[in-house]
């Protein structure tokens, strides 16, 4: 993020405007919706740009301008359509101390004017580093479609209320008060009697609120998915967007984390097979501990958590200790990565069975019904397979199966860093020895790439 999104007050303060045209037209049509003092330098301006700077009181000066003009602005917009011209205001703007932006010049200027969503006091700027304004054109379009008119009037009366609603005690009190006020009480009051009512209905809200007994806190164990973000459900997203407290394993990536408020307390408590863990009791005080103090808790886990997440120690522990708690789904790895190589892990005709199964547990290296995975046409998705590949390949082998068993190793699945990696039972021990596969990685027996997936590695490894 090479451009830092901040809001500037400009409020009574004063921004310069050098150019004229549709390109000068435009910004002075941006900077008129806010409070600043506009100067407008165009030494020969078209009648439609001089007509609208007097309706919206802008100061025009036909000259151009000059450093002497500096002395207190906060801003300086370059739109002269001349390089010569721009750069000769760059160096009067930066030796004056005000940020610049030249139209059109990314390089030479200190900031860029995003793409504006007005809601106001509710704004929503969109920017793209000026990689690709089209892209950010039809953001703000969806949003103006998804934002509904009245936002401003609630967000202008909430302003007012704040204050009053410091009644409440910060954190989640204060929250659920504001959030119930913008997404029930204050659209319904809105709608039905306009306006005039929103002071009164929110009074009311707020004792409401104040004769509430403290909330218990909750825990919700939520499935993350296999790491892309867009493939995390709604109510997961929503769970991790309302959590006061986040204790993440090590599978989750930081763009899920991110999904969460800033302000919420973020516990790692990753495992990792033959390395450093977090310990299960641990885990789950802290689970415990947050939730008996009043907090909303997600223990979000990658994958499934019902999936080897060892889920029914967890809301055991939870029940024992009177905690309230609810289980949310999430796309296990195995699915992902069948996707990934464009597999069924069940087909009509093949196996009528899918095991899911892990190749450590408690004690180590996990023992299975090895005499059934070896048989044709046996399908199995191996979690925790890494470091097992010669103890799989060992076993199965050992019990029948067809060294040309495909086995296709899936790192990363769904992640931009996914990698595929197509393989047989015979040279597995060997082929995970010598490849480096960093990331999670779920070992599909039984099952080869389609030949679109199959095709795709060679074709990137082509092109790069």
């Amino acid at each position: 993020m090479q451009h830092f999104p901040i809001y500037l007050n400009l409020a009574n303060r004063h921004v310069l405007l050098a150019g004229s045209g549709e390109v000068a037209l435009a910004k002075l049509r941006l900077l008129a919706r806010t409070p600043a003092r506009v100067t407008l330098f165009a030494p020969e301006p078209e009648a439609a740009l001089a007509a609208f700077a007097t309706d919206v009181g802008a100061k025009l000066l036909p000259r151009a301008l000059q450093a002497q003009d500096l002395q207190d602005a906060a801003l300086v917009y370059a739109a002269t359509a001349d390089a010569q011209e721009d750069a000769r205001i760059a160096g009067l703007a930066r030796a004056a101390g005000a940020l610049l932006n030249i139209v059109d010049n990314l390089d030479g200027s200190d900031f860029i004017t995003p793409a504006i969503v007005d809601r106001a006091p509710v704004t929503v700027a969109i920017g793209t580093e000026g990689a690709a304004p089209v892209l950010a054109r039809a953001i703000k379009t969806d949003l103006e479609n998804r934002l509904p008119e009245g936002l401003g009037t609630l967000a202008r009366a909430g302003k007012l209320f704040r204050h009053a609603a410091e009644a409440l005690p910060y954190g989640r009190p204060r929250r659920d008060f504001w959030a119930e006020y913008y997404f029930r009480t204050g659209p319904q009051v809105l709608d039905a009697a306009g306006s005039e009512l929103l002071d009164h209905a929110l009074e009311a809200l707020l004792q409401a609120h104040l004769a509430r007994e403290p909330g218990a806190g909750r825990v919700d164990l939520v499935g993350a998915g296999p790491g892309a973000a867009d493939l995390m459900t709604l109510r997961a997203r929503k769970l991790l967007d309302q959590a006061d407290v986040v204790i993440h394993d090590g599978l989750v990536p930081q763009g899920i984390l991110e999904l969460a408020r800033r302000e919420a307390e973020f516990i790692p408590v990753g495992k990792q097979g033959f390395g450093p863990s977090t310990p299960q009791d641990e885990i789950i005080r802290l689970m415990i501990t947050h939730a008996q103090a009043g907090a909303r808790v997600v223990r979000l886990k990658g994958g499934d958590p019902a999936i080897f997440g060892r889920l029914d120690e967890e809301t055991e522990a939870l029940s024992a200790a009177g905690i309230d708690w609810a289980v949310t789904p999430g796309i296990t790895a195995a699915s992902a990565a069948a996707a990934s190589i464009g597999a069924s892990l069940t087909r009509r005709g093949r196996n009528q069975a899918l095991h899911l199964l892990t190749a450590q547990d408690v004690d180590g290296l996990a023992e299975q019904d090895w005499k059934t995975l070896a048989l044709p046409d046996s399908v199995a998705a191996v979690y925790m397979g890494k470091r097992a590949a010669r103890f799989l390949q060992g076993r199965l082998l050992m019990h029948g199966a067809d060294p040309a068993t495909p086995v296709t190793v899936v790192a990363n699945a769904s992640r931009p860093d996914q990698r595929i990696l197509p393989l047989t039972l015979e040279s597995l021990a060997v082929d995970m020895a010598e490849t480096a596969v960093e990331g999670p990685a779920i070992l599909l027996l039984g099952l080869a790439p389609a030949a679109a997936c199959a095709e795709l590695p060679q074709l990137l490894a082509e092109l790069g």
